[in-house]
């Protein structure tokens, strides 16, 4: 069976409860009500490969405490690995709040400077955890990961990456981008050509690249990006696909339901494309693919749906070999 490792962070997650209000409305007076919960970009992905049956095992830094405790019980149960996951004593995870608009979409306020993710890559067990690496078909990571390390940290990265690579492992790199995580726009520049040069696919969209290349065309993003796959999604709901010998476009079907929460459309867009792509499937198969899930997901609220209401299993080319995303 094919095996992927997702690498990141997950944190609490307070979600503002339906009709609750914030802090600040109301005159100013007292704060409304949260749900609580636990997320974050890679370990939603991790969730939906395991539910696209994909072995996936998440490699992160947790605390020893309580919440900690719950995050591993949650992911098993939903099939996500969890031997890679280190613990610290005394340490927590990050802590982030969604507040949502009227059209759904979503703003983050994060606590997580101390945050146990953050250490590692700096760890008496990291050498261990990056070589394992080497056992997985996909090693799967989002800008968002790369920004909770220092620059020795990511160097550590990118070079167990590069050796995975050379047996046959394939880099999947996310450019979800979120400015906060950055020092300036200077370095997450840097970072990403560096991660662009590595990667054997690359998910991205509008806007997170015209974040930081501001201006620029569509084929200027593009020429950006020297990885042999690219998945480029625009503001509407299009993909454009650039692979050996061929390039695409993937438009969504049209939305049958309203947009309640847009939280994980980027996440589950990856799963299910990475899923695809390892089943066998080729990049315009696997880009439909993830724009069906993506569609559904975003028709519920917070990041995680329901498992009742994920889509029925579609069977695929058999494929379990790392040759499938090749």
């Amino acid at each position: 069976m094919a095996s992927v490792a997702c690498i990141g962070e997950c944190m609490v997650e307070l979600r503002q409860a339906q009709g609750g209000q914030s802090a600040g409305q109301s005159g100013g007076q007292g704060g409304g009500l949260y749900s609580r919960g636990f997320g974050g970009d890679t370990l939603n992905t991790a969730v939906y490969l395991a539910r696209l049956e994909i072995k996936v095992d998440y490699l992160t830094a947790l605390g020893d405490d309580a919440l900690s405790d719950e995050m591993i019980a949650a992911w098993t149960a939903e099939g996500v690995g969890t031997r890679r996951v280190a613990r610290l004593p005394g340490k927590l995870p990050g802590l982030y709040m969604i507040q949502l608009d009227a059209k759904g979409e979503r703003q983050f306020l994060h606590w997580r400077d101390s945050a146990a993710a953050r250490q590692l890559m700096n760890l008496p067990e990291t050498d261990d955890l990056l070589n394992s690496l080497m056992s997985y078909d996909v090693v799967y990571l989002s800008a968002i990961t790369l920004s909770i390390y220092d620059a020795a940290g990511r160097e550590r990265l990118f070079a167990a990456i590069k050796r995975a690579r050379l047996l046959g492992t394939r880099f999947v790199f996310d450019t979800n981008f979120r400015a906060r995580g950055w020092p300036d726009r200077d370095v997450a520049r840097e970072v990403f050509s560096a991660a662009f040069a590595a990667a054997d696919i690359v998910l991205t969209s509008t806007e997170d690249l015209l974040a930081l290349y501001p201006g620029e065309s569509h084929d200027q993003l593009m020429a950006r990006i020297p990885s042999p796959e690219l998945v480029f999604r625009l503001a509407d709901p299009v993909s454009l696909l650039r692979f050996p010998g061929a390039t695409h476009e993937v438009r969504a079907e049209p939305m049958t339901k309203p947009v309640v929460d847009t939280t994980a459309a980027g996440d589950s867009f990856a799963a299910a494309y990475i899923a695809a792509r390892l089943a066998g499937s080729d990049p315009v198969e696997a880009a439909q693919a993830g724009h069906r899930l993506a569609s559904l997901v975003i028709c519920y609220s917070g990041a995680i749906i329901p498992g009742y209401a994920m889509p029925p299993k579609k069977r695929h080319r058999p494929a379990t070999t790392r040759q499938a995303t090749k």
